[in-house]
């Protein structure tokens, strides 16, 4: 970050003093000008998040801010500060992704918080981020006003004595290329020009920050390239060398176009790639991952911390959804995003090397991997879809053309979200863990590379077995004799049950009880029976939606 802080000598000197000893380093160049300092330059290691709040809605249990489930816009400003003040994170999205947005943030946290935010600054010991839609993606009439909304904050910032500009980083979802990166560079410079031609007002704002948030297989596998090019644009045109980048890798979409094992190694490689790259160009790399509680969604909750950290060495920062916040005791989940804050930055820079013999071998097998998943999800969508139908939402989404309101088309199908596509499954008792599970590991033994697999998952056996808990063995045999790629995913559970030497399935009173829900969703949903109450009753249960 290369803030332009405002000129006079009274805030140099308070910044200077409040921020020393804070480790924050400032080389500092000043010249006497009239009756003022003029700040020529001003170099800041700032403070990289560890923790982020999301407004992903898996959780099953309702808010423990609110005492609701379903969280609205006007309640996300609560939300937010709670989420920093009683929580403990670093960091919070505010995504302007198909949903409603409370514009009025920035303005709406100074004001009602005062207090906190004069101790707990927003840019320097909290963080507000935008995730920003991609109009490649979709259309959307939302990103210009994100930026006018960036620029507006920090006039506001400004009107209420804070230090300005509060918000400097905007997430590009779906990043698959440099040319994306650096077209949102361009116009938001085109948009700040024109504001302070047309309102002749000044901004400290000398560039945004474009977090690339990574979702595909192609785009893991070509971060180097992507990055490169990026960096090499900000050198030869804005004339800017980055002292650091945050790089963002998604895990539920990754598991909803590859699966399981494809998306761990999809996001292990990317880590390698981010690593070789910081290497090369000594651009410091802050890698982030995007999960949420179960392992379909990479399993990141109270309860499984400690495999958590041991899974994910070089990443930097994670999020917490609503899951995560919200189904587990709040003395729970405060003392381990205290935890994260404190262990998650030590693997930094302990990333799992690959050669690059491996890294064509792991490409070739993700690329065949993948199609066990895609090929029995294909032949099973509508009964996806029917279940995910019938769900209610959480947070204000906006609708668009489509069979569901927040969807993303995935191989020509129109399926839900991940969190709705992981909960819908759940829900009818078979987890989408299971699907081309013995394919994968099948294809791996017969490649001679399953010792590679396990080395990029770690948890692999642990993560299978948390997921198969919540297994209908019933359910799955009535679904097998409908359509053959239930049966093929029953052989699947089968096989890898005894390769395992477990007993996959319920074992406990309260997967008993999940069991019994799911079997009550089957049997009404084949007499076209009302089954809300039992699917957010079984969520309950396994404290996560999906």
């Amino acid at each position: 970050m290369n803030p332009s802080p405002h000129s006079s000598a009274l805030l140099l000197q308070r910044e200077y003093l409040r921020n020393e000893g804070e480790g924050f380093r400032k080389v500092y160049r000043i010249v006497l000008k009239s009756d003022y300092f003029t700040l020529l330059t001003l170099s800041i290691m700032r403070k990289i998040p560890v923790t982020m709040a999301t407004q992903h809605p898996d959780n099953a249990y309702p808010s423990p801010f609110t005492w609701k489930r379903f969280v609205s816009t006007k309640d996300e400003i609560d939300e937010c500060y709670k989420c920093f003040k009683e929580l403990g994170v670093d960091e919070y999205m505010w995504d302007w992704e198909w949903k409603f947005v409370d514009e009025a943030v920035i303005d709406r946290l100074y004001h009602n918080y005062t207090d906190f935010f004069r101790k707990e600054e927003i840019w320097k010991d909290k963080f507000l981020t935008f995730r920003i839609p991609n109009i490649w993606e979709e259309v959307s009439h939302k990103l210009p006003r994100a930026f006018m909304n960036v620029i507006a904050a920090e006039n506001a910032a400004k009107n209420y004595k804070f230090y300005s500009p509060p918000i400097f980083e905007l997430i590009l979802p779906m990043t698959t290329s440099a040319k994306q990166l650096i077209y949102i560079q361009k116009k938001f410079s085109d948009v700040l020009k024109s504001t302070k031609e047309i309102f002749e007002t000044k901004s400290d704002i000398r560039n945004i920050e474009v977090i690339p948030l990574f979702e595909t297989f192609e785009s893991m596998f070509s971060i180097k390239d992507i990055l490169r090019e990026y960096t090499n644009y900000l050198k030869e045109k804005k004339k800017f060398k980055p002292e650091y980048l945050r790089v963002f890798l998604a895990r539920s979409d990754p598991a909803m176009n590859l699966w399981l094992i494809p998306a761990m190694i999809s996001c292990k490689v990317a880590l390698h790639n981010c690593s070789t790259f910081m290497k090369e160009t000594w651009i410091k790399v802050y890698p982030w991952i995007w999960w949420g509680s179960l392992p379909f969604r990479w399993g990141v909750n109270p309860e499984n911390i400690d495999n958590v950290i041991n899974e994910y060495r070089w990443i930097y920062s994670l999020t917490i959804q609503s899951a995560f916040r919200s189904d587990y005791d709040i003395d729970l989940v405060k003392k381990w995003i205290k935890k994260l804050n404190s262990e998650i930055p030590k693997n930094w820079e302990k990333a799992e090397i690959f050669t690059d013999e491996e890294l064509n071998i792991l490409k070739d097998f993700n690329s065949c991997a993948m199609k066990f998943f895609q090929n029995t999800v294909e032949q099973i969508w509508e009964t996806i879809n029917f279940v995910a139908s019938k769900m209610p939402s959480h947070r204000e989404r906006v609708q668009h053309v489509g069979l569901f309101g927040y969807s993303r088309e995935v191989w020509k199908l129109k399926l839900p979200r991940a969190i709705k596509f992981s909960w819908a499954m759940y829900s009818i008792g078979v987890p989408p863990e299971f699907i081309g599970a013995w394919r994968t590991l099948r294809e791996a033994e017969k490649r001679w590379i399953l010792p590679l697999v396990k080395r990029c998952y770690r948890n692999l056996e642990s993560d299978l077995v948390h997921a198969w808990h919540y297994l209908n063995k019933e359910n799955l045999e009535l679904l097998s004799k409908e359509n053959k790629a239930w049966k093929d995913l029953k052989e699947d559970i089968e096989l890898v049950e005894n390769v395992l030497w477990v007993h996959l399935g319920p074992d406990k009173v309260h997967h008993m009880i999940h069991r019994n829900f799911t079997s009550n969703i089957f049997y009404k949903k084949s007499i076209d029976m009302d089954f809300a109450e039992d699917i957010l009753k079984a969520a309950e249960i396994r404290k996560s939606l999906g």
